[in-house]
């Protein structure tokens, strides 16, 4: 049975960090696509940050870029996303998905889940007061 499990949200005030972490079992993390995502109140779930199998393509949503750095340790099973310069907006339920695509559109990246064929996890809240 596949578990996916994100940690490491909070509260926390405009500017500061913080890094959440996503624990994979069940399934063969390094064969995945994995991406950060986030729903806030009222809106519809968006991607975040995605990152290829090997760490070399990888997707960050233009209100996330030059803020947010996503890595991944396949030797662990971990996905991580380092959020620096937190802004009120940043605030929502982060959700850790494995088995996401990375395309080209355009001159850029999209990154979107593939339907039932992505696996979720439960989400880890992040508030940014500010």
């Amino acid at each position: 049975q596949v578990q996916v499990v994100e940690s490491g949200g909070g509260l926390v005030q405009a500017g500061e960090s913080l890094t959440l972490s996503c624990t994979v079992s069940g399934m063969t993390f390094h064969d995945n696509v994995m991406g950060w995502f986030r729903q806030a109140p009222g809106n519809q779930r968006e991607p975040v940050s995605c990152i290829g199998r090997s760490g070399i393509s990888i997707y960050y949503s233009d209100s996330v870029r030059d803020r947010f750095t996503v890595s991944r340790e396949n030797a662990k099973n971990t996905l991580y996303l380092q959020m620096t310069s937190l802004k009120a907006e940043d605030t929502g339920m982060y959700y850790c998905a494995a088995n996401v695509s990375i395309y080209n559109l355009g001159w850029g990246k999209r990154c979107s889940p593939l339907d039932a064929k992505t696996m979720w996890g439960q989400g880890t809240q992040v508030t940014v007061t500010s």
